[in-house]
This record gives C-alpha cells, structure tokens and sequence, in this order.
C-alpha cells in the first residue's frame, strides 16, 4: 500500500481479539493504534484532552455500545466512528460513520479507515470558496466513472492556464504509475511515456504525497523540461490517506509556476480524490 499522512486510531475490542486486530492493522503503516479492551476504558482516552484520535474502532462484542456510541458523539461531532459486527450478514452504520461485518478479509477495516479518513481530511478543502474549483466539481460531478472523472481533472487544469497536462495512475501491487488522460499538444502526447517508475518527479510525489514544482537541471525533472519543451512543471499528488495518482502540468515560460498555482492544483486534485473515493466505496 502506498504510504500517506498518518491516521491515528482507537480501537475498542475484547482481550481475546486483541491479537487479530493487532496483526491486521499492522500491515498499514500510515496507521496509529490505539487499544482499549472495555466500553469505560475507551471512554476514559477520548477524555484525554492530550490525545487526538481520528478514526474510533467499536468493536460490538464488547457490549451494549449505543450509550458510548451516543456520548462521543456529542463529545466529539469530528470524531470517524467505524463499528465492528462479526455476527451480522449485513451492517448499518446507524449512528457509527460505516460498519464493517467482515473486518479482516481483504483488508477491510484498513480499507474502511483509510477512505473514511480521506473523505473527512477532503472537508476541509475550502474549495467551494475559489469559482473555478467550484466550476470543476460541478463538472466531475456530471463526469462518468474512473476515466471521465480523470478526463474533467485534466481539462479543469489546462483551464487553469497550463500548456501540458497528464493523469498517471498509481498501479497497485507494483511501483509503476501508467498515463491515464492528457492535454496538449499532439506531439507532446504522443511522446509521454504510457508508464514511468518511482525514480522520477512522479515517483518522489507518488511516494512522499508533497507537491514539487520543476525546472531543468534539478535532480528530480522530467524530461519534457530538459529537453526544452517546457520551462516548468508542477506534480501533485491525487489523494493523502488513499493515494490514487499523481498529476503532472507544465508551462512554457520558465519560473512560471508559483506557490498559489500549486494550491489550486491541489485544490483541483483533493476533489478528484473525493470522487474517486466515493466511487470505492459505492
């Protein structure tokens, strides 16, 4: 799984599951977790004001967890609640963020965590304050799934009055991102590479999830600025707790490219991330 910011986690569950969930939840490294083995000891850390929790786990084998359920969530509106239910064929969050009967096949609850802290970290993207943000979520609203949506992103960029730009794809299970969408100039398309590795500027961004602006000679370019074609670039990664892919803009004009360009494009980014998001989880 490819690493971002980290997500801290409380997890509420009986002593003789400690060890499953300790194992599972292991395997993600972007998580930090915490354990408490009764419905008052989990009470008694999110008291803590010196503790700062993202996610809350409640595992229902603990007990009656409505009351608790209710109380943090007057305590605590922000806090993600994910409920845990192994002996249900079908859960409903109710007054818990999602619900999770299966949680250690395919890696459920890590995946439940990561896309409910993703969709929570994108709230707070104050998009809907900047018109052409607000523009572009319209139209990836209205864009069709997976390619389309990339498609808007793209476009919604080139508006933004950049010469080049292209959508890779972090493939899973490998260290390889693939083009996905583009614009620009035909000749330039035709020359972008279908598939690149990590040890570029689409690497370091995939891997690291920090925007990086570009110019020829530095030690992590691309080759479209070394060669002349472009003065300057900026990547930018798609999605934090859930990495999707990175996208990569270049203009003519060296220097470019400042900081309050790279915000918008991040802006333009968060918002194909909760897309794509939201499509996982549907």
């Amino acid at each position: 799984m490819n690493m971002g910011s980290t997500i801290s986690v409380l997890v509420a569950t009986q002593i003789s599951s400690m060890a499953r969930y300790r194992e599972h939840l292991a395997k993600e490294a972007t998580l930090k977790v915490t354990y408490a083995t009764a419905l008052e000891n989990a009470r008694e850390i999110l008291r803590d004001a010196s503790k700062h929790f993202d996610v809350f786990v409640l595992d229902n084998a603990l007990g009656d967890t409505y009351d608790l359920i209710r109380a943090v969530r007057l305590e605590k509106p922000r806090l993600l609640i994910l409920t845990v239910d192994e002996e249900a064929d079908f859960g409903t969050p109710g007054r818990a963020d999602d619900v999770s009967t299966d949680p250690f096949k395919d890696n459920e609850l890590i995946r439940k965590i990561k896309r409910l802290a993703e969709e929570r970290r994108l709230e707070t993207v104050r998009a809907d304050a900047l018109p052409p943000i607000r523009t572009f979520a319209k139209a990836i609203a209205k864009a069709t799934k997976g390619l389309g949506k990339q498609q808007a992103a793209v476009s919604a960029v080139m508006d933004l009055g950049y010469d080049h730009v292209a959508f890779y794809t972090i493939e899973a299970g490998s260290t390889s991102l693939v083009l996905s969408a583009q614009m620009g100039n035909n000749a330039v398309m035709s020359a972008m590479p279908q598939r690149t590795d990590y040890n570029g500027l689409l690497g370091l961004v995939a891997q690291s999830g920090k925007s990086q602006i570009a110019a020829p000679g530095d030690e992590r370019s691309h080759f479209l600025l070394e060669k002349g074609r472009f003065g300057a670039a900026v990547a930018v990664a798609v999605g934090q707790t859930m990495r999707f892919g990175v996208v990569i803009a270049f203009r003519e004009p060296p220097g470019s490219i400042s900081q309050e360009h790279v915000i918008m494009l991040e802006l333009v980014c968060a918002q194909l991330a909760s897309a794509l998001a939201k499509e996982q989880r549907e």
